[in-house]
């Protein structure tokens, strides 16, 4: 997956504890001028930004889902996502799992698996430049 070409984020497992992943990757990405579409249940917004109830409710326009949930809830999300349309998804590191692969090859998506979206897209202020 080409991270020059993202623009528009969903992330599954936002939150807005400054601690948790799901808070220091949606301010990372923020910083780095992505759009960014939290998703999660519990929250009407994290970080100043619209939060999403579930994949479902997402536009179709997401250029990519990441994930920074437990495998056993990235899986029931990953489903949704398919069903709804999604093809590009990422696994932040510790979010993938075997069942999860076996289902993205058998459902033909795209994914990532033991990278970093940080680190993958910490020369994103070259790619605005370009």
């Amino acid at each position: 997956m080409d991270v020059k070409n993202f623009r528009r984020i969903a992330l599954v497992g936002a939150s807005p504890n400054p601690t948790k992943y799901g808070n220091i990757i949606l301010r990372d990405l923020l910083k780095k001028g992505f759009e960014v579409l939290p998703v999660n249940p519990n929250y009407e917004e994290i970080e100043g930004v619209k939060c999403y109830r579930s994949v479902r409710e997402l536009p179709g326009d997401v250029d990519v889902i990441v994930f920074v949930v437990p495998p056993k809830v990235g899986l029931e999300v990953a489903k949704e996502a398919v069903e709804a349309g999604f093809k590009k998804l990422w696994f932040q590191p510790g979010a993938e799992s075997e069942e999860i692969r076996e289902f993205l090859e058998s459902a033909g998506v795209e994914y990532s698996f033991g990278k970093c979206i940080m680190v993958e897209t910490s020369d994103k202020k070259l790619f605005l430049e370009v």
